[in-house]
């Protein structure tokens, strides 16, 4: 069975026992997982369980919705604590304009903020978009042209969305929601992108894929994204892993 890579985790919240869900992960050959932090108190803590543990790695980042907390000596954070081998991204960042549209402009300061220290320290840039997706985009090509590659994690746009991002070399992580019947934009989106441009993800512990939908997600059920995958394109498995952990390995240099 196919090597898999889980590109977003959220494995360092309190409610995860980080030795049994990490014998999970290794059980359903996912063999490397990325942790994406979401503001300054998770920073330490991220880079902490990445060095503890062979296969995890961690990125350095303040989620749209944490913004308003956040002080300038965050990002100066943000920028020292990356010298850590462990830490192979910037991110999770970006926009987000589901929850709350009060501090939108805040948003964008911290998103470009970001943006530009991916590119500073020529690391990847792992980006959320959430009902935000021109100006999401607007901002990644009017400030990164190549430099660095960049994630679309959990995307939720439509297959022409994907598309107009792909063109610009960014690419696709898809988790959980694909396993969902109803989700169709993301079923479109999983059989017809370039596998070269494909990421998988859980995003735990959010999201988790059927038939385990309303229980905790982790690691190990990356498996079932990239086995819907798999399904949904018409091709085995072990194609499925084989490009989407080429493709992170290459994106995050692990």
């Amino acid at each position: 069975m196919g090597v898999l890579i889980d590109t977003h985790s959220h494995i360092d919240m309190r409610i995860f026992e980080l030795d049994s869900i990490l014998s999970n992960a290794k059980e359903s050959n996912v063999e490397q997982i990325i942790i994406p932090s979401v503001d300054r108190n998770s920073f330490e803590k991220v880079i902490e369980i990445s060095n503890k543990y062979d296969g995890v790695y961690c990125a350095l980042g303040i989620h749209p919705s944490e913004v308003k907390n956040a002080k300038d000596e965050d990002f100066d954070k943000i920028i020292e604590l990356s010298s850590d081998k462990k830490v192979v991204a910037i991110g999770e960042c970006g926009l987000d304009y589901y929850w709350d549209k009060t501090f939108i402009e805040e948003q964008k300061e911290a998103f470009l903020k970001q943006i530009k220290i991916a590119k500073a320290l020529k690391k990847p840039l792992i980006v959320h978009d959430r009902e935000a997706h021109k100006d999401t985009f607007d901002l990644l090509t009017g400030n990164i042209k190549d430099e660095i590659p960049v994630i679309m994690h959990c995307f939720s746009g439509s297959l022409e969305f994907a598309l107009e991002c792909i063109k610009k070399g960014f690419y696709i992580a898809i988790g959980g929601v694909v396993t969902f019947k109803n989700a169709k934009k993301v079923h479109e989106i999983a059989k017809k992108i370039p596998l070269e441009y494909l990421l998988i993800e859980t995003d735990a512990p959010y999201l988790t894929p059927e038939p385990y939908r309303g229980k905790l997600n982790e690691p190990a059920y990356v498996k079932l994204v990239a086995e819907k995958i798999a399904e949904l394109r018409g091709i085995s498995f072990d194609e499925v892993a084989e490009a989407t952990t080429q493709n992170a390995r290459k994106v995050f240099g692990i």
